[in-house]
């Protein structure tokens, strides 16, 4: 299955999907309007949503509140990448601006709490105490990722074990929450509740760690963003802490330094050390592990397309260059 296939099987909720965005987003100040349509509307890939669908689908309960979870879901994530391009200081998404580089950090900062508001909303009109549970929960996780994150950036002797747990925070956790509470409207048992749980939480992480890979070796272009962020950021990703835990004393220093100053003076230089010591493949491998456990989840849901195609896209997360 390719993402058009995966895509086909939720065709029909995946473009309700679309229009309650639309219909959601309208607001009486002109500002939160334009600024809300302009990122959501910039080309995102939407998994998170996508996988409310096809965990609804997979059980055979797609209906009008699966497409209201899914659209709460993508207004968090939304609100989520709003603040972060104002932390990170970031100047590029998905091929475009951002949002703070157009208007500025103020209305970036306040549109995303109202795609919150929004969220959350919409979220009580699901009428779902399970469901509240899970994603308060995850919105916690996610701001202490952040923030998590954010005390590790220039920080070159974060572990691998702390990094795992901040993208698990920061990226996989929405994944999870994605799964999860599309699970738990459906009133799945609670075995299969746990299964989607896991399921979304390894996707997510798998997801991450490609991303570290692609910030030394993707195409800038075609992934929307600028090749070298990570670094350029000091954020201490996967590939410099498996090249400073297995390089010689000059590569250590080199890399140390890279992370304690941030800038890309020395990517080059860097580039050729993670290459060398395959920390870029022992990145892709954690990914593949983290994808193949997925995977393994998902042998609680009846056979399906829906179940087919949240398989394939295990796989897609890791073979992607975007």
């Amino acid at each position: 299955m390719q993402i058009q296939d995966i895509l086909a099987v939720v065709g029909d909720e995946f473009q309700a999907v679309d229009r309650l965005i639309h219909t959601q987003l309208a607001s009486r100040v002109p500002l939160v309007e334009k600024i809300a349509d302009y990122i959501v509307s910039s080309g995102g890939k939407r998994i998170r949503p996508l996988l409310v669908l096809m965990t609804a689908k997979a059980f055979g309960r797609s209906d009008d509140n699966a497409v209201k979870l899914a659209t709460v879901i993508e207004f968090l994530h939304t609100a989520t990448l709003l603040h972060d391009d104002v932390v990170d200081t970031s100047d590029m998404r998905r091929g475009n601006p951002t949002a703070n580089a157009k208007w500025g950090n103020a209305p970036s900062v306040l549109v995303g709490d109202f795609l919150y508001s929004r969220a959350f909303t919409m979220m009580v009109e699901l009428g779902s105490l399970p469901v509240m549970n899970i994603l308060s929960n995850a919105t916690c996780v996610i701001a202490e990722g952040e923030v998590l994150q954010l005390t590790n950036v220039k920080n070159p002797d974060t572990s691998e074990a702390q990094y795992m747990d901040v993208i698990h925070g920061k990226t996989a956790m929405l994944f999870e929450a994605s799964t999860h509470a599309a699970a738990a409207l459906l009133q799945c048992t609670p075995e299969q509740s746990h299964a989607m749980q896991e399921y979304g939480k390894e996707l997510g992480m798998a997801f991450q760690l490609i991303d570290d890979v692609l910030d030394y070796e993707g195409d800038a272009e075609a992934m929307g963003k600028n090749v070298g962020d990570d670094l350029a950021e000091g954020k201490p990703t996967l590939p410099l802490i498996h090249a400073m835990a297995h390089g010689n004393e000059q590569q250590r220093s080199l890399i140390r330094s890279a992370i304690r100053k941030g800038g890309l003076d020395d990517m080059a230089d860097v580039l050729n050390a993670v290459r060398e010591l395959g920390s870029l493949e022992y990145t892709r491998q954690k990914a593949y592990d983290c994808a193949d456990r997925a995977q393994s989840h998902l042998q609680l849901l009846p056979d399906s397309e829906a179940k087919e195609a949240l398989r394939a896209l295990a796989f897609l997360a890791v073979k992607r260059n975007t």
